[in-house]
């Protein structure tokens, strides 16, 4: 009797598969964040060793950018055409072996050094396009609408637990090993990694570790269990689902907020060690360190926007307030970057770079926003267009910060640059945004 009890509770309690994969989308996102940061971390060694000046390095920064930019569209419809979960396996292989391809550019000719680090940044900057449409198309599949700010803002606290586990580790590497090791190291790790995605990751309907308790609640919530083998889900992308984004006011202002967010990212993914090296005195092996507090503050920011903004909706208020309260809160206190200027010590500098990255994380709620207003065949490709506009500005920052200092000689006029993007950011969602509801697509045109 006590045995039939049990297994009727069993038989009652629904699994929690959805949350062993938004834990790989958490891991792998970290992983090809650290492989974006790397070079920020190799920088220094690497321009003593080689020769590279502040502006050479600013367009390698870019380098990843430009490809990533280019390449988002194309990744949007293979995720949708093919699966985002192959499609995301298959790449998260090619940009580790890329990765780990760079650690050999110091071995080549002095005067090919730099067209050869551009093109295998440029080679992984392609390959690692489906990673953040890729994240929002698993979240659709595997999350209904109420847990989906949560699990958004949690996969988009993968940037700083990049930060935090594998900076100071790289710093490690490039302080007591080699700046080549950090590559080698990156790489072969993003390999393994890979092979455990193709062992452990499914879309909701063929997981063999989903009960139909879960299945049931991810259906009444919204969510799109079966993936890409639902029905529409394949079919092509019309120039009139490009139209559809590109004539929605709405959408324009999620673009440029996604735009100045992603500048931040961008100058903490990049310039931030270096100038803690540069600006600030520090040797690497400390940047490492140090650079793990701001990265705590991110991580709760993410965190708590994601659970604010579910809480706000359970509660009751409109998916804008949801979404927009911890956004605007959050790319406000992010522009507090610009107060470094004005303070002398490290620990100040530390304390307001920590502040901001904690707005920033409050602000990657809008990763949310490409499932809540795309219709549900396009979610791939709304997420390629949403990330090629923060994307552009993966290539505009490094590049402007780098001719900034190589002109000044200083971080000054680069952190007003940095800082405006938050304002901007919070002028959009108020003033352009309007309502957020979903797109309707016009059906057989």
């Amino acid at each position: 009797m006590k045995a039939h009890t049990m297994g009727q509770v069993a038989a009652q309690t629904r699994s929690r598969a959805r949350y062993t994969t938004l834990t790989m989308l958490v891991i792998a996102s970290a992983v090809a964040l650290a492989d974006r940061a790397n070079l920020s971390i190799a920088g220094s060694a690497m321009s003593a060793e080689l020769g590279i000046t502040a502006l050479q390095l600013g367009y390698l920064f870019s380098a990843f950018s430009w490809a990533y930019v280019i390449a988002q569209l194309p990744a949007g419809w293979l995720l949708d055409r093919f699966g985002a979960i192959r499609v995301y396996g298959v790449a998260l292989c090619l940009w580790s072996v890329v990765t780990l391809a760079q650690g050999f550019v110091g071995f080549g000719p002095t005067g090919w050094v730099i067209v050869t680090l551009f093109a295998l940044r440029f080679l992984m900057g392609l390959v690692e396009a489906p990673l953040s449409p890729g994240n929002s198309s698993i979240t659709a599949s595997w999350f209904p609408v109420a847990e989906r700010g949560t699990a958004t803002s949690i996969y988009n606290s993968a940037q700083y637990v990049a930060v935090l586990v594998f900076v100071p580790f790289m710093g490690l590497l490039v302080g007591h090993v080699s700046w080549e090791s950090v590559f080698w190291v990156m790489g072969a790790l993003g390999v393994v990694l890979a092979a455990m995605w193709a062992k452990l990751m499914y879309v909701p309907t063929e997981h063999p570790g989903i009960n139909d308790l879960e299945l049931n609640h991810l259906r009444e919530g919204g969510a799109n269990v079966e993936g890409t083998t639902a029905p529409g889900a394949h079919q092509k992308v019309r120039l009139s689902d490009l139209k559809l984004f590109l004539s929605s006011r709405q959408m324009w202002g999620i673009y440029v907020g996604q735009y100045c967010l992603t500048s931040m990212q961008y100058f903490f993914l990049t310039w931030f060690p270096i100038y803690l090296v540069k600006g600030c005195g520090m040797n690497i092996v400390d940047v490492g360190i140090v650079a793990a507090i701001p990265a705590i503050a991110g991580f709760i920011g993410g965190i708590l926007g994601g659970l604010l903004s579910d809480w706000l909706t359970r509660r009751g208020y409109s998916l804008s307030v949801a979404r927009k309260a911890p956004f605007v809160t959050g790319m406000l206190l992010s522009s507090c970057v610009v107060l470094c200027n004005y303070v002398d010590s490290t620990c100040a500098v530390v304390a307001l770079m920590t502040l901001a990255l904690f707005g920033k994380g409050l602000g990657a709620v809008n990763f949310a926003l490409i499932a809540d207003t795309s219709p549900r065949h396009l979610v791939g490709f709304a997420g390629g267009l949403f990330n090629l506009f923060g994307s552009v500005s993966g290539i505009v920052t490094p590049i402007v910060i780098g001719y900034a200092l190589q002109t000044t000689g200083s971080f000054t006029q680069a952190l007003w640059f940095v800082a405006l993007h938050g304002v901007v950011a919070a002028i959009s969602y108020v003033l352009v945004v309007g309502k957020i509801k979903p797109l309707q697509p016009n059906i057989g045109t």
